[in-house]
């Protein structure tokens, strides 16, 4: 006989591992890196201002890019949210950092996939997209710490598909940074 905590447990549980594994393979191709300058003390850092941002597509009819989501306002939301956790807030003026993005996506990759039809693989194009993050000390101007993502670029996601890859991604990314 199976008790209500009993079956409360298992179904927590399915409903954990159904969102653990949806989400792994929402951002199975994300592959992750950054760098930091190993003789910076990064706790000195308690401000941050923008320096900019720029994204390199241009796609008119929305093909690649979801026309009702402005990618750049989610990035520099999740950025914003990353450093705060870091107690580095945001500041009109005398920043101790800069912060910049940029992203991009090249439509030319080709890659071997398997035919669903057959044994056989196939030259198909999968586009990549990319994101790369920076933090330029102020006083000196040097790039301090930089991490990036790559990952496939997937046509036609929803809204809320993009926002958990983007999150996934700049989370990912910041993990490395140095308290």
């Amino acid at each position: 006989m199976i008790t209500i905590s009993r079956a409360l447990f298992v179904l927590t549980t399915f409903i954990a591992i159904s969102f653990t594994s949806s989400c792994a393979t929402l951002t199975s191709d994300i592959e992750v890196e950054s760098h930091a300058n190993p003789d910076v003390n990064y706790h000195s850092y308690k401000t941050y201002a923008w320096a900019g941002s720029a994204q390199i597509v241009f796609d008119p009819v929305g093909q690649w890019e979801q026309p009702t989501l402005d990618m750049d306002e989610e990035v520099r939301f999740v950025i914003n949210r990353e450093l705060r956790n870091r107690s580095i807030n945001q500041v009109d003026r005398d920043p101790d950092l800069f912060v910049v993005f940029a992203a991009g996506i090249d439509t030319t990759v080709l890659e071997l996939k398997e035919d669903p039809n057959s044994d056989k693989k196939v030259l198909t194009n999968v586009p990549k997209a990319a994101l790369l993050i920076a933090l330029i000390d102020a006083d000196t101007g040097y790039a301090v710490w930089l991490g990036y993502a790559m990952g496939d670029l997937q046509q036609q996601q929803s809204v809320e598909n993009i926002r958990a890859r983007i999150d996934y991604a700049v989370s990912e990314i910041f993990k490395s940074y140095n308290q």
